[in-house]
């Protein structure tokens, strides 16, 4: 009876540690200026507040939207503008917009309540699908140099990408190509910016080399946490042009069956020509889901904690990709069964594989190993037992926050 006591105790215990985790504020790098030194912190506040309801001490300008069946980007452009706060309400349908809606702005919350979802308004079609298909569209090349000059005058080096967008020109008339930009939000020179409980939902993901749901350029300081990105066109969320001190938390990765190819979703660092020193970047009990194949996420130049991220993508052809100049630091992650193949690195500089991690099946690209000299972050930080992540992250990611 005591053994069994006991064990029950144990499993309660375990069960409430696994809720604990998320500690509903910022963390990780985008607390930091430097990445090396502790002392040099950022207070990140965002708009002054992340949490809703607001507190009654608040005194920005803030302004919820509601969804008006119409394209939003405008109204949404105008609104971060005038305001400090954001709110996105959900409760009159999701917000759509005709293309990327840019932000360059500091100090600004945007702020997701009752199932707020934000959703391109062109979308891959099953029509495109099967036209592709019939093309051979999936078994052409994507190196460069296998491609032409389409009927609008612009040359595109692959094969695979020039086929698609040749097809798609045909079926719409589409000459300017306008649906290339089908993504969510550009944060462009940002600085401050907190983004939290929305719903990104693109058109599926295609090789067309289009628009990111998210894409963070040039940026520092921004928290990005419990959010959803579902079918981005290119990417679901890239950090790159020197963005810095970035945190990623509690958000999930995915994709479903309108998504054709290209299903990359996480890019840290647009090519090897990146300047070094910036791209330190916070990875933290992140959900990689269904659908999800390459970049999750694949880095450069920057320094890069993965901690505590959960893997279910039994799609995935490569998870975790350090590359050119980058350091990476992997604690804690858990790599469900059926992901096979989920790190593999070249060319960068140091990569920390802890112990904590946890692979259900062996990696078929190779016995993860750390090089280089130990990676460290400049902030204190707890690592949950890798035991516990599933359950956690299962629980809390995502667009989860009350309101």
């Amino acid at each position: 009876m005591r053994i069994f006591t006991t064990f029950i105790l144990l499993a309660l215990s375990l069960i409430a540690s696994a809720t604990d985790y998320d500690q509903n504020k910022p963390f990780g790098f985008c607390t930091r200026s430097s990445r090396t030194d502790a002392a040099a912190t950022f207070n990140v506040t965002g708009g002054g507040c992340y949490t809703y309801p607001l507190a009654e001490s608040f005194t920005g300008k803030v302004t919820v939207l509601k969804s008006n069946g119409q394209d939003m980007k405008r109204t949404i452009e105008n609104a971060v503008k005038q305001n400090d706060v954001i709110i996105f309400d959900g409760a009159q349908g999701d917000f759509i917009v005709s293309s990327n809606v840019s932000i360059s702005a500091s100090n600004k919350t945007l702020l997701g309540i009752n199932n707020a979802r934000l959703c391109t308004q062109w979308s891959v079609t099953q029509e495109i699908i099967e036209a592709l298909n019939k093309a051979g569209v999936p078994n052409m090349s994507t190196s460069s140099g296998t491609g032409g000059i389409l009927s609008n005058g612009h040359r595109v080096g692959e094969e695979a990408e020039y086929q698609t967008r040749q097809i798609i020109i045909n079926m719409t008339n589409d000459e300017e190509e306008k649906y290339r930009s089908a993504g969510v939000l550009t944060l462009f020179r940002c600085q401050n910016i907190i983004i939290r409980n929305l719903k990104f939902v693109g058109p599926g993901s295609i090789d067309v080399g289009g628009s990111d749901l998210l894409s963070c350029r040039a940026s520092r300081n921004c928290w990005i946490d419990h959010c959803d990105f579902t079918d981005g066109m290119d990417g679901n969320l890239d950090i790159t042009q020197s963005s810095d001190f970035n945190t990623v938390s509690w958000c999930t990765f995915s994709y479903t069956e309108r998504s054709y190819m290209h299903q990359n979703t996480n890019l840290i660092g647009y090519s090897d020509r990146e300047p070094t020193g910036f791209l330190n970047t916070t990875y933290a009990f992140n959900w990689w889901g269904p659908g999800c194949v390459q970049r999750m996420p694949m880095v450069r130049v920057g320094k890069i904690h993965m901690l505590n991220n959960y893997f279910s993508c039994t799609t995935a052809s490569n998870c975790i990709n350090p590359r050119k100049n980058s350091e990476v630091l992997i604690e804690g992650n858990y790599f469900e069964k059926g992901v096979r193949r989920y790190y593999s690195q070249k060319d960068a500089i140091a990569v920390t594989w802890a112990d904590s991690n946890f692979a259900e099946e062996k990696n078929k690209m190779g016995q993860p190993a750390s090089i280089g000299e130990p990676v460290t972050v400049p902030y204190e930080y707890t690592i949950a037992p890798y035991a516990d992540v599933p359950a956690a992250v299962k629980k809390h990611a995502g667009a989860t926050l009350k309101k």
